[in-house]
């Protein structure tokens, strides 16, 4: 079964909550790597067929249904129910709005998991091993079941903590203490920033970025593209490298846009900086034969000229020189 053809997945994103350790910074609104928190987390769970961020509305990347806890600020199973009455998914991802490192094949593998399962819950641990119910993915009918058990015992949902929820489902646990990381303080954020500025990321973030700012949602081969501009910088010239994959990414719009119209411009121009390079290499070649032929050739007339007086002195045979006979 491809990614298309799975079951259909809803989300639900806690972002309210008053970041007291952030002293009341509006956490979801922070950015790490030039987006908001709140934007990396509704990047990472953009097949969802509905995502139902539980806080008061903001502009977003991705559009989204809002919803909020009554009372506002009625805590994680409170704004989880709200969120939940706004979906209708057999199976629902149930997330924080603090997780820089959430992508989407984390969200995949979760929903994978439960779907391969029986457990009515599969959730991320962290470093410490301590379960993450805010990075998970749940069959909606236990999560139903247990919110109106805690109702009918507590006669609210207001101020409970999510262990009282999660303690009555079958859990499955995957560690992963990258993705699991979540921003509770100003020390979280400082190493999120860092982190992404690291070698082995900064591209990669660097590209998911640009496309929330643009509002492009597409995956292309981004190693084509380096190499193409890799290409056109050597073969052509560095500015080259630049203008080309521009001009690539609008001939792709032109055809319809996709990857496979990323990759065919991309080829065509890479076949035409192939062939300009080769092009200037011939022609190196034959200038470079040219210059060695013209040396050649002024070389052998020095030495004839050198006879020539040699013989015009009587120097040479039969010459009528003081010498000659």
């Amino acid at each position: 079964m491809t990614p298309d053809e799975s079951p259909a997945h809803d989300a639900v994103v806690l972002a309210g909550g008053g970041a007291r350790r952030l002293g009341g910074a509006d956490k979801p609104g922070v950015r790490v790597g030039g987006r908001a928190l709140l934007d990396r987390v509704l990047g990472a769970c953009a097949d969802a067929r509905t995502t139902v961020v539980v806080a008061e509305p903001r502009p977003t990347a991705r559009p989204v249904r809002w919803a909020r806890e009554d009372p506002p600020g009625g805590g994680p199973v409170a704004a989880l129910d709200a969120g939940l009455r706004r979906t209708a998914a057999d199976d629902v991802l149930v997330l924080s709005a603090d997780l820089p490192f959430l992508a989407a094949d984390t969200v995949r593998r979760l929903l994978s998991t439960l779907r391969a399962g029986r457990a009515e819950g599969v959730l991320l641990t962290d470093a410490d091993g301590r379960d993450q119910p805010l990075v998970a993915a749940y069959r909606s009918a236990a999560l139903r079941r247990e919110l109106a058990a805690l109702a009918a015992d507590q006669g609210a949902l207001t101020g409970l903590p999510l262990r009282r929820l999660t303690a009555g489902l079958d859990l499955t646990r995957v560690p992963d203490p990258v993705a699991s990381f979540d921003c509770d303080t100003w020390d979280d954020i400082a190493a999120a920033r860092a982190r992404i500025r690291e070698h082995g990321h900064v591209l990669d973030e660097w590209i998911s970025a640009v496309k929330d700012e643009l509002g492009i949602d597409l995956d292309v081969d981004t190693g084509v593209l380096l190499d193409l501009a890799r290409d056109a910088a050597h073969g052509v010239a560095r500015p080259a490298a630049p203008l080309t994959t521009f001009l690539v990414g609008y001939a792709a719009a032109q055809a319809g846009g996709g990857p496979d119209a990323v990759a065919g411009a991309a080829r065509k121009a890479a076949a035409l900086a192939s062939r300009w390079a080769e092009e200037a290499r011939r022609e190196e070649a034959e200038q470079a034969a040219g210059r060695q032929a013209s040396a050649q050739q002024g070389t052998g007339e020095h030495k004839t000229g050198e006879q020539n007086t040699g013989r015009e002195n009587g120097a040479g045979p039969g010459g009528s020189g003081p010498d000659a006979g």
